[in-house]
């Protein structure tokens, strides 16, 4: 008997990912989508009978996810990756904050009522629940898959910025009270992910604007060669090693009950420039150059981060800065033949 995974938010970046990865792995997956639209296309990319999609409108709706799981008996393990990612709002609680604890809460419950059956749920967190956006910037601390950011309620309504990092905060934190209070049946893991770049599970995902992430390299071949951009920094890790996580959190016995934090290291945005000059020399003097080999130096004014017992329970080598800039930059032109 086929396995069947429900996964939320199954039209999203990461989640395509994962949904693919499943159903190549032999999984039967139910994903919930917004609308009838996003699952259609989500089952024409996907081109298998293993997959099937219900429609969730708002999953802050009180019992938003009853009715997808009433549906669905027998359901195995379930990845909640649910939950809004945008800079692009003036109202963060509501776009941001709510989404990420109602999203949970609901479907946490509805899992606890409806689905007793489930053995594994995996919730998609970020970094963001494991320190704050001005701590992720301080090169004098550290940080590691025990480490949390403890943002109230009050300062993470300051901006999007401190919204999202809260958002995920407070989810994760929801969730891991929920298993200590609730004693349900099924055992709980999080993947808490840095910035995730990356191709598109599909060609024809690849828009004019790419996802918050991804738009970071992408911009870059759309300015030109006298054009400034933000050399923003941070942490890396490929879409692909994140959906890869998911799969063997729900394989591995090992990685019951812990955060799996996944980043590959430090870059900068120079050093994704630096990379597209040297990997596509057909944009040469058709886009910046910036301050070439500054990226190591750009980069020593981030938190030390430690995800060493990440990488011995999940035991396979992540991609590489130069593969995630080169494969993302590839698809965009291989998109744009195709048209």
């Amino acid at each position: 008997m086929v396995d069947k995974v429900f996964i939320t938010g199954a039209s999203g970046f990461i989640a395509q990912h994962i949904v693919k990865l499943f159903i190549s792995n032999g999984y039967y997956v139910i994903g919930t989508v917004r609308s009838a639209d996003k699952g259609e296309k989500l089952k024409a990319n996907l081109k298998s009978n293993n997959f099937k999609y219900e429609i969730v409108p708002d999953i802050t709706a009180e019992g938003a996810f009853n009715e997808a799981l009433k549906s669905n008996p027998n359901i195995k393990y379930l990845l909640h990756t649910a939950s809004p990612f945008t800079y692009d709002t003036t109202d963060p609680e509501h776009d941001l904050i709510i989404p990420a604890i109602k999203g949970t809460e609901n479907i946490l419950n509805s899992v606890y009522e409806f689905q007793p059956s489930i053995e594994k749920v995996v919730i998609t967190s970020s970094d963001a629940a494991i320190y704050s956006a001005d701590d992720e910037q301080n090169s004098s601390l550290s940080f590691n898959e025990q480490s949390w950011n403890d943002i109230s309620y009050r300062d993470s309504l300051k901006n999007a910025v401190s919204a999202y990092y809260g958002a995920k905060s407070f989810a994760e934190k929801l969730s891991w009270k929920f298993l200590e209070e609730k004693k349900p049946n099924f055992k709980l893991i999080s993947v808490n992910p840095v910035y995730v770049f990356g191709p598109q599970a599909f060609l024809n995902e690849v828009k004019p604007t790419l996802n918050v992430s991804n738009e970071l390299i992408h911009n870059l071949i759309k300015i030109g060669p006298n054009d400034s951009f933000d050399n923003d920094k941070g942490g890396f890790i490929d879409v692909r090693d994140v959906a890869k996580a998911h799969l063997y959190a729900i394989e591995k016995e090992e990685l019951i009950g812990k955060r799996v934090f996944m980043t590959n290291g430090h870059f900068s945005v120079q050093m994704m420039l630096d990379i597209i000059n040297e990997k596509f020399p057909q944009l040469k003097s058709k886009i910046p150059t910036g301050t070439p080999g500054s990226g190591p130096t750009d980069i020593k004014t981030l938190a030390t981060v430690d995800n060493t017992q990440t990488r011995n329970l999940l035991k396979f080598e992540f991609i590489s800065l130069d593969k995630i800039v080169t494969d993302t930059i590839q698809q965009v032109y291989d998109a744009k033949a195709k048209l």
